[in-house]
């Protein structure tokens, strides 16, 4: 934490805050991500690419450009996106739409969308968009939340973007669901609508899952993964965290990144996590992130403004969700969903977004004043 005085008020000094114990927790957990990312995927890109280190040039590229988003984002005073916020979640819902018809297939999936030789995932851009806009939305009718109907209003803005990526990514819109009722949850005065809301939620998914064979079949997957080929990645990743015991085989030691776990650098880089440096270092991992969850916590507590602790809610929602998501898909205590682990799994457009939402962090933490006698 860096403070330094602004200003003197009948023998007060105003003190300007800004939270480098945040700045430091991210460096490090990006840091340790490419370390691991390394470690999990120089066999497969030898394989694949005759470089060890493709994913890894790849991946610090992607971290780099998000640190300058970052720091850029950290110094500008971050009322101004109460203006651009709408705009941004237009050109956000235009880029998902994009994908629908121009999007490029890779792995199986359409999420895409190639600018010359880059490409992007639109739906990493959606989740920052939500968090702006329904944050903007929030704070300019705090008043009205405790009535049913706004929260209804407020989450029928949402679903053109919810529809739009569950189209190809359900584990996304999940992600963006979630961040929203937590937005809402937190500006609401009145509880019993999360219930309904819970309830609704809960039919709409038995529908949606049952509308398409594949969402079933993951379900059957998760609860015997022994009996389908499709069970094999859940599998290996089991005996990953197995075999790496209370202090794991050593960084670089894993056996199953060696060809037994497929493409182990995304979503299932946690297993190798705990296989290389076993329960301690996964524990390590977990402990860090919660640290990430208390500064938020402190920033959102001491925010200027609604709007302000709003962003920081929303962020805080987002990481939260997808870790938890990311380590319950591992340890297969629920369905795969392909949610990646933030900071940490290999993936440009989500290490670049995520970087960029922690300046909106950084930036509602510089307005923090604190007033020193």
């Amino acid at each position: 934490m860096g403070r330094r005085p602004k200003a003197k008020k009948n023998g007060e000094k105003q003190i300007k805050y800004f939270d480098y114990t945040l700045l430091f927790i991210i460096i490090f957990l990006v840091g340790f991500g490419l370390v691991m990312l390394y470690s999990t995927s120089s066999y497969n890109a030898q394989l694949k690419f005759d470089d060890t280190a493709f994913y890894l040039k790849k991946q610090l590229s992607a971290s780099l450009l998000g640190f300058a988003g970052m720091f850029v984002v950290a110094n500008v005073d971050y009322h101004i996106w109460l203006r651009l916020s709408g705009l941004i979640y237009i050109v956000s819902i235009a880029l998902c739409t994009a994908v629908i018809f121009m999007g490029t297939n890779l792995n199986g999936s359409t999420r895409w969308l190639k600018l010359g030789p880059l490409s992007f995932q639109p739906s990493e851009v959606a989740k920052m968009a939500v968090i702006l806009f329904l944050a903007t939305v929030i704070s300019r009718i705090p008043a009205q939340m405790g009535k049913f109907v706004t929260v209804v209003k407020i989450m029928l803005i949402v679903l053109p973007v919810l529809g739009l990526v569950g189209v190809s990514n359900l584990s996304t819109a999940i992600i963006i669901l979630g961040i929203s009722v937590c937005l809402i949850f937190v500006a609401s005065p009145k509880y019993r609508h999360f219930i309904i809301m819970a309830a609704f939620v809960i039919l709409f998914g038995i529908i949606f899952i049952k509308q398409a064979g594949y969402r079933t079949e993951r379900i059957l997957i998760w609860l015997n993964p022994e009996e389908y080929d499709k069970g094999y990645q859940t599998l290996q990743g089991l005996y990953a965290i197995g075999s790496g015991g209370l202090f794991g085989k050593g960084l670089g030691e894993s056996m199953q990144k060696l060809g037994f776990l497929p493409e182990a650098q995304n979503d299932m880089i946690f297993s190798i996590i705990c296989e290389e440096l076993g329960l301690f270092g996964a524990i390590c991992v977990i402990l860090l992130f919660l640290l990430l969850i208390w500064r938020f916590l402190v920033i959102a507590n001491n925010a200027p403004d609604l709007f302000g602790a709003l962003i920081v809610v929303g962020i805080m929602a987002h990481i939260s969700i997808q870790v938890i998501l990311n380590i319950a898909v591992v340890t297969n205590s629920i369905p795969n969903t392909g949610v990646t682990l933030p900071f940490i799994s290999y993936g440009g457009t989500s290490v670049a977004i995520l970087l960029t939402e922690m300046g909106f962090a950084l930036s509602v933490s510089r307005g923090i004043k604190l007033e020193m006698i």
